[in-house]
């Protein structure tokens, strides 16, 4: 049975509760971990404070950098076993855990570079005064990560919180612990003071709610749903706490009649298919303009009907969903467009070799998908793409805004002005043009507008986020 890291040392529930880690590939469970709750997330909490006031408080910038550095270094080393242990936690293709560990350590990388290179103001002032602008962590950081990413979300919002000066405390989803609890003892194994970096496993209800709520945060990021996105927000508004809140998105591809088709589809397959499609900038919706919608679609549907579904072991296109919950709910969206009467246009297929017991659903392509359809405006949050026609620039715009999220979206057209039109006309953090997707994109500044959430993630603006500013001001006559 695995065991939680707080203040440095390994520790079970207080009560003695446990989880089972169950395998998305077989549905069979391998691994417990500790069910922790208020009493861990106290504890957790009180040593990073201590961390704060000891020696990783006493650190300067440089020597951050240099222990991250070390610990992205130390990722690699171990890739091979962070691949292995994330793919057995989330059924994903082994080429796809492998990635994602080096994603990992590009974030560790990134922000060890950065973390000397984060400069103050000298602000013009009155005469005989001095004012200088101080940028300072903001104190003991709280971290609600997904299921979908965990080693990659650990990275996105860990590392610039240690490269700022912060400590963490690290509640990781309870279905995908696993790469958390190996990377705090290669972390600590590098050199991160006991402290730096707690993690606290339990479920969300009991563990993330008490960690949202706690009155000893000064931060809190959480990625997941909108509806819990509500309650984190909630809980620490009620001691001002400022969040960063990533909540999903229904990404738009739009796809006008002068496109690169041959280089277009397969990476909007791909982008659908990556991840069993539980990724929030999953290019969920295919806008296509009605003069080439057949054409186009249908070449789509030709490159979606040779996606295949394994186990990690198999390495295919594409895995299970994370767990019989999301099974179910993606499942319930494909039976309920099924009976509406909405077109399949074609599916992938399932390999006879993967195991009945495990969590896996068939991608689908639906179209034409009517414009008031749930799979046109809700989060599906699997392997189901809804094609969609529009009919002209203005149109296209007007359905790529037409739904509650605005994470992400691509435009693709032969023609410049038009990119640079549509792609400042979508309401969304990033937009992609003739591409899709970041491969990590550690240095890209990430997040959404509407109800996909607000704050930045990534990039040098992670820093902002993860800091605040102190104002000097000294009369010297």
């Amino acid at each position: 049975m695995k065991q939680m890291f707080i203040g440095g040392r390994w520790l079970a529930a207080q009560d003695g509760r446990t989880i089972p880690v169950v395998s998305p590939a077989d549905g069979e469970a391998f691994e417990q971990i500790p069910r922790g709750g208020a009493h861990e997330v106290d504890r957790a909490v009180a040593a990073a404070r201590a961390a704060l006031d000891g020696p990783w408080g006493r650190l300067g910038a440089t020597e951050r950098g240099r222990i991250l550095g070390r610990i992205a270094d130390a990722v690699l080393a171990h890739e091979d076993e962070l691949a292995r242990i994330e793919a057995q936690d989330t059924g994903k293709p082994t080429s796809t855990a492998r990635n994602d560990i080096r994603v990992l350590a590009r974030y560790f990388e990134f922000y060890g570079a950065a973390a000397d290179k984060v400069h103050g103001q000298t602000i013009p002032f009155l005469p005989g005064h001095q004012v200088s602008l101080l940028r300072e962590p903001l104190g003991v950081t709280a971290h609600i990560i997904p299921w979908n990413y965990p080693a990659q979300m650990l990275g996105r919002t860990v590392a610039p919180a240690l490269a700022m000066g912060n400590a963490a405390v690290l509640k990781p989803a309870e279905d995908t612990s696993l790469s958390a609890l190996r990377f705090a003892e290669i972390a600590t194994a590098a050199g991160l003071p006991e402290g730096a970096l707690n993690i606290v496993t339990g479920l969300g209800e009991e563990a993330g709610a008490a960690l949202a709520a706690h009155p000893g945060i000064d931060f809190v990021s959480f990625t997941g749903s909108n509806e819990v996105g509500t309650l984190v927000q909630q809980a620490a508004a009620r001691h001002a706490v400022k969040c960063v809140l990533e909540l999903g998105g229904k990404s738009p591809q739009i796809v006008f009649d002068d496109v690169d088709a041959a280089r277009a589809v397969p990476i909007i397959v791909r982008a659908i298919v990556q991840n069993a499609g539980q990724t929030c900038t999953a290019g969920s919706r295919l806008l296509v303009q009605r003069s080439i919608h057949d054409r186009f679609v249908s070449l789509v549907a030709e490159a979606f009907a040779r996606v295949r579904v394994g186990t990690p072991a198999m390495d295919l296109d594409c895995g299970p969903v994370m767990n019989p919950a999301q099974q179910r709910r993606v499942q319930r969206y494909i039976d309920e467009a099924r009976a509406a009467g909405i077109p399949v246009l074609a599916e992938g297929r399932i390999e006879a070799d993967a195991p009945r017991t495990g969590f896996y659903v068939k991608p689908t392509l639906f179209g034409p998908v009517p414009r008031d359809a749930a799979l046109a405006r809700e989060e599906v949050f699997g392997p189901v793409l809804a094609a969609l026609p529009f009919d002209d620039e203005a149109d296209a715009i007007r359905l790529a805004n037409g739904t509650d999220y605005g994470l992400l979206a691509a435009v693709w057209t032969e023609n410049a002005g038009r990119l640079q039109r549509v792609a400042k006309a979508v309401r969304a953090g990033q937009v992609f043009m003739n591409c899709y997707g970041a491969g990590g994109g550690v240095e890209l500044p990430f997040g959404g507008t509407k109800r996909s959430g607000h704050g930045r993630e990534k990039g040098l603006l992670a820093l902002e986020e993860l800091s605040t500013t102190k104002t000097l001001v000294q009369f010297h006559g």
